[in-house]
């Protein structure tokens, strides 16, 4: 044996262990490219059944959002309507009650102050009691002194 046919032993030697490693390596990505694929095909077996429950979800939801859109435009239109009719009734109502209220007290006051005249009874005036303010004066108290009166009292 030579030098020459040593080294080409060894090379082969050196060879053959580059190869086993590349097959291991290899046998290595053959498992981890099948677990990949086993781990895809499982993953796209239940995405697909969710997805269609996603899809059938939103479908409802823009269903739903359609009704709640018309109910909406319902509760919008009847509100304005009342607002209307509110508006109308005061109008045609309003002022009517007003004046026929305004009557109503006026004959009120007008059969209490008949009465009084008619029987000739004084309206009962307010009590007489008296008080000094400490100027001299006298104050009844319960009673409001017309303002001519209160001028010709300070005189």
């Amino acid at each position: 044996m030579s030098g020459v046919e040593v080294a080409g032993i060894i090379v082969a030697v050196f060879w053959a262990i580059l190869i086993s490693f590349l097959a291991v390596a290899l046998v290595r990505l053959a498992q981890v490219l099948r677990a990949t694929t086993k781990l895809v095909s499982e993953v796209t077996d239940q995405a697909v059944p969710l997805l269609a429950d996603a899809s059938s979800t939103v479908r409802s939801a823009r269903t739903q959002l359609d009704r709640v859109d018309a109910i909406a435009s319902d509760v919008q239109e009847v509100t304005s309507n009342a607002s209307a009719l509110s508006s109308t009734v005061a109008t045609a109502f309003g002022g009517p009650l007003v004046k026929v209220a305004a009557f109503g007290y006026g004959v009120r006051k007008a059969l209490g102050k008949g009465d009084a005249g008619a029987s000739g009874a004084v309206p009962p005036k307010a009590s007489r009691r008296t008080r000094s303010d400490g100027g001299g004066r006298t104050v009844i108290v319960g009673r409001t002194v017309p303002a001519a009166r209160r001028r010709k009292q300070k005189d």
